[in-house]
């Protein structure tokens, strides 16, 4: 069977949901491959969108990006080409950030649910290898896989020198990119040094080193897996990560507790190595709700209540005051959504809802202060919102942008935390209901 009908039939197997989908073409050998493979392949489950950086790395780079939306043109595909400008002293770590950082914006733009890459068999070993010469664990080891979230690799079971034959065979216009067999990069010395070195010595390297990833891959997945069945663990998936139950980690062998941490991280999709798993073990000994520890790129690790938590996002910031007028209305505030209209009160209204029903009045919406108070709804006396947000269990980090509904100096909701008694409409009489919920 020839590589197009192994493709193709490898690519049905993976079984992917259809949708607008990314293909990522550098220009070279095997994405310009990667390319003709899935245009042949006509899936109608696909709707194909080519996407180039050119980095401006390479004096060529705009002369590059050209032939790749020509041959997009060719193929009658949408073209998207994005100029980085990143300079030609940039590393290829760097280089390799920026570009991910760039199609997964494009992703989001376009509404696109995959992005294909052009990673092979070849790939796979040399990354392997390096991570091995870098130290990596278990993890690293496994290598990449066919479908990691939203990027596939359909050609990770294909040599590179079966791209190389088909591309002759079909003459595609594909780009030599002189950087890619220059040593100065640790992944082009592998490939071009090193392997063949090894291959001189030990000529099935290739396939023993994807053999290890295969075996490593394996205990990644079981650890996946196992933390699902540890008692008391209760992983659970959040807003941007993970958390487990803290005291239970806290109790394991610290071997055991690094293990799990790692691979809940893994679940999350954060590569974590064993450094930073002593960090957060040391942060869940604490015992000190609200305390953190950075992670790097965004990621971060947060003890809230009884829970550890494995998270990335932004900081969040409050939001200027937000005057409610008019009868009917809908605004963004921070990353919530504010919508108000009139309604007929009901008999009840619940004290930790995101919805209430006020008496006319004249309303904002603003960031809660230290020394905000309300009467709660069916409460007695007044009491801290601060207080609220604890016995809400709202964490620390979250209450930073949580809105407060104010009537002038008066605090009459925080929603899905508490209501006031105050501005509360007679049952079926006109009011005005407020719902508020996350962007």
């Amino acid at each position: 069977m020839d590589l197009y009908h192994q493709f193709a039939s490898h690519l049905a197997s993976l079984s992917l949901p259809g949708g607008r989908a990314l293909v990522a073409v550098s220009g070279g050998l095997d994405s310009v491959v990667l390319l003709d493979l899935l245009h042949r392949a006509a899936d109608p489950r696909f709707d194909l969108v080519v996407a180039h950086a050119d980095h401006g790395i390479h004096p060529d780079s705009a002369r590059v990006a050209e032939r790749v939306a020509a041959f997009a043109g060719v193929l009658g595909l949408r073209c998207e080409v994005d100029q980085l400008g990143l300079g030609t002293g940039t590393g290829e770590t760097t280089a390799r950030e920026a570009r991910y950082a760039w199609l997964f914006a494009l992703r989001e733009r376009l509404g696109a649910t995959w992005v294909f890459t052009a990673h092979h068999a070849d790939d796979q070993a040399e990354t392997v290898l390096m991570r091995a010469l870098e130290g990596s664990g278990t993890g690293g080891l496994a290598g990449m896989r066919a479908v990691s979230g939203a990027v596939v690799r359909p050609l990770l079971r294909f040599r590179r020198v079966q791209l190389s034959r088909y591309a002759r065979e079909r003459n595609l216009p594909v780009w030599i990119d002189p950087a890619n067999s220059d040593p100065a990069h640790l992944r082009s010395w592998i490939r071009c040094d090193l392997l063949p070195s090894i291959r001189c010595r030990l000529p099935e390297v290739d396939a023993r080193l994807r053999r290890l990833g295969s075996h490593a891959a394996r205990e990644r997945d079981a650890w996946s897996s196992a933390i699902d069945l540890l008692p008391g663990l209760d992983p659970r998936g959040e807003a941007g990560g993970i958390s487990v139950a803290a005291a239970t980690l806290g109790a394991y062998d610290s071997a055991l507790a690094q293990t799990v941490v790692v691979a809940a991280a893994r679940r999350a999709g954060f590569a974590m190595g064993f450094g930073r798993a002593a960090s957060v073990l040391r942060l869940a000994a604490t015992g000190a709700s609200g305390r953190e520890v950075s992670l790097g790129n965004g990621w971060r690790a947060e003890l809230v209540f009884d829970r550890l938590r494995i998270v990335r996002g932004p900081d969040p910031r409050p939001a200027a005051a937000l005057p409610i007028s008019g009868r009917n209305g809908q605004e963004l505030w921070g990353q919530w959504r504010i919508t108000w209209r009139p309604e007929a009160a009901p008999e009840r209204q619940e004290r930790t809802g995101r919805t209430a029903w006020f008496r006319p009045d004249a309303l904002t919406v603003r960031p809660w202060t230290a020394g905000d108070r309300l009467r709660p709804l069916a409460g007695a006396g007044r009491r801290l919102v601060v207080r609220c947000f604890q016995d809400a269990r709202v964490p620390r980090r979250n209450r930073l942008d949580w809105p407060v509904v104010a009537s002038e100096e008066l605090v009459v909701w925080v929603p899905g935390v508490c209501r006031s008694d105050a501005l509360l409409p007679p049952a079926g009489a006109e009011a005005l209901r407020v719902d508020v919920e996350h962007a």
